[in-house]
């Protein structure tokens, strides 16, 4: 008797314990699932106000991005010309690369212009080589660039016929004419002073014209060159070079005068350059 009773108080004991440490931890259990529960709204919350601030920025991007555009875009005039926001920053950046004391001579927005042309074109001719060639002339004042070419590089004497050595000539010529898209292009024929009448030509006017008109078929038709760039001229004898009173003078004014114009309504195509710069003009600023 006295061995079942202290076997059914180890057995109540031992309950009594069970159910306390079972009420600890369904409290326990309560209170992990209240405050998930609450962390589950905090973050529900966190993240629709994230959702709104995202929204908001993503306005505030569009709007950064339509106003630089617009920026970018807007005209202003500067001295008597009237150019973009972009348009000025590529002028400040080929600016960069023009010879400093050149630069600081520029005093006016047509100086500044002048000496961005004139840099990209001598880069241009530089890179083609065209100045070793002792039967190019080159000459670049300001925006124009003139290129004489001999006669005897381009044509038979006598005639608008091009002849066989003029392919390297024109390949050199189109490479400039090529390099830059905003550029007009004038070819001008020129005769010396000693009269022709033949079948097909009828004086020094039609030569000069014809041997013009034969560089500009070739330029558009072998060298991919645009027409709308080209513009052919005939001089005749009127803008000699040398008096006509010797072979080797006449032999001078038989000649081909390209000359290269920046059209100023596509002016700034010829901005682009990524070479390391020297200084910039505060002109445009």
């Amino acid at each position: 008797m006295k061995k079942i009773s202290i076997v059914l108080l180890i057995a109540l004991t031992f309950s009594c314990v069970s159910k306390k440490k079972y009420l600890a931890l369904e409290q326990e259990n309560g209170e992990i699932k209240n405050e998930l529960l609450k962390t589950t709204v905090a973050k529900e919350d966190l993240e629709a106000k994230f959702e709104k601030i995202q929204s908001r920025v993503d306005a505030y991007n569009t709007k950064l991005a339509t106003l630089k555009q617009e920026n970018d875009t807007k005209l202003d005039v500067v001295g008597n010309v009237v150019m973009s926001n972009a348009t000025k920053s590529k002028m400040r950046e080929t600016l960069k690369h023009v010879d400093a004391n050149k630069l600081s001579q520029a005093k006016t927005l047509k100086d500044s212009m002048n000496l961005a042309v004139a840099h990209n074109l001598q880069k241009t001719i530089s890179e083609s080589n065209m100045n070793e060639d002792e039967d190019f002339a080159v000459n670049i004042n300001e925006t124009v660039v003139m290129i004489s070419i001999a006669d005897n590089m381009l044509f038979n004497s006598g005639s608008y016929r091009l002849s066989s050595k003029a392919d390297t000539v024109l390949q050199k010529l189109a490479d400039v004419i090529n390099s830059e898209p905003s550029l007009d292009v004038m070819v001008e024929g020129h005769t010396d002073s000693r009269t022709i009448n033949t079948g097909h030509i009828a004086d020094n006017w039609d030569l000069s014209v014809l041997r013009s008109t034969s560089v500009v078929r070739k330029l558009q038709e072998k060298y991919n060159v645009a027409p709308e760039k080209l513009i052919a001229a005939g001089r005749s004898s009127y803008q000699p070079v040398a008096a006509n009173d010797s072979s080797e003078n006449r032999s001078k004014n038989r000649r081909t005068r390209i000359i290269i114009l920046p059209n100023i309504d596509k002016f700034f195509a010829l901005m682009a350059d990524n070479n390391e710069g020297l200084a910039e003009n505060n002109i445009l600023d």
